[in-house]
């Protein structure tokens, strides 16, 4: 029993020698501090999140206003915006899409060039595991998005041919500017046609502005037809081209539609009478704030909306000023 004894004993002075031979510790107790698990685990959760950006073209006075929104919500939120403009060149698009896999971004934010064309650069990132926020123009494979975020796009052309029917009620001709390959322009002249559609109104014309130069379009329908009362455009930019245009050729006869509620169409809208007669508002900043706040809660983890419609609305003579000119709302 003794001996037994003096074994156990011997054994455990063995593991307390062992013990103390595998300490490297010297020193201060600050020469050897030792970095807590839970320190880890709260270091690695600030890792910075990085969102990147894509749309259609940063030229575009919406999409500066959408960057900036995105980039000011991120910011507040502690992540950072990463962005490419392809320039309207949706092949381009798809190559800097890849290049934001290849910086390993947190997820993408994405108005695509084109709707359907888009399809690649989204299944690539499907592969990559990067989460995708779709915003304004809805990609047609929707079940490579995470979720969408955008106008009420149909309203916004809605609010255009209502409009019209209370201040053409007799009918009329309509020349349509549009642009097939953008879906959220699509929805807009479904939206404004089906406003229309029994008030009496005959379509003359569909100019295409990714096939046609707008104002030489424009010109060769207002030499053509010596009755047009109305002009309805897919988005201000379309709007100011035409606008333009009817201008120079001393049309005052004709009213002009866009989508968008941009400044320089609001204060085409305060200057009083021209041919500038409304346009379906939609608010970039809107849809820039929650889109990063959509991005940030699928980075958590969180609950978060598949699906946006932020609100349209119609902005005319009588109440710009209610919106301001000098920015978006």
């Amino acid at each position: 029993m003794k001996g037994r004894v003096v074994r156990v004993l011997a054994v455990a002075l063995a593991a307390v020698v062992f013990a103390g031979g595998c300490k490297k510790n010297v020193g201060t107790p600050e020469d050897n501090a030792v970095v807590e698990t839970d320190e880890q685990e709260e270091s690695e959760e600030q890792e910075e999140l990085v969102v990147g950006f894509s749309c259609m073209n940063l030229s575009n006075p919406f999409y500066e206003t959408l960057e900036a929104a995105i980039q000011t919500s991120l910011e507040e939120q502690g992540a950072r915006l990463l962005v490419k403009n392809p320039s309207g060149d949706v092949q381009a698009q798809i190559t800097q899409i890849q290049e934001l896999i290849e910086e390993e971004v947190d997820a993408v934010i994405l108005c695509p060039v084109d709707w359907e064309e888009i399809t690649p650069a989204l299944e690539a990132l499907k592969e990559a595991d990067i989460p995708v926020i779709n915003l304004d123009t809805e990609v047609k494979e929707t079940e490579l998005v995470d979720a969408y975020i955008g106008s009420d796009n149909r309203n916004a052309g809605y609010v255009c041919g209502q409009d019209l029917i209370e201040t053409k009620p007799d009918g009329g001709s309509v020349i349509i500017v549009e642009c097939p390959a953008i879906n959220s322009v699509n929805e807009r002249i479904t939206g404004f046609e089906e406003a229309v559609a029994e008030g009496g109104f005959e379509v003359l014309e569909r100019i295409n502005s990714s096939e046609q130069d707008i104002k030489t379009a424009m010109q060769e329908v207002l030499a053509e037809n010596k009755q047009i009362d109305a002009v309805m455009c897919g988005n201000d930019e379309m709007a100011l081209q035409v606008y333009e245009t009817v201008k120079s050729a001393g049309r005052t006869d004709i009213l002009i539609y866009g989508i968008d509620g941009s400044p320089a169409v609001k204060k085409l809208l305060a200057e009083g009478v021209n041919p500038m007669e409304g346009t379906g508002a939609q608010s970039p900043i809107n849809i820039g704030k929650t889109a990063a706040e959509t991005a940030k809660a699928i980075a958590d983890g969180e609950d978060f909306e598949e699906e946006v419609h932020i609100e349209t609305f119609f902005i005319d003579r009588e109440n710009v000023e209610m919106y301001g000119t000098d920015g978006w709302q």
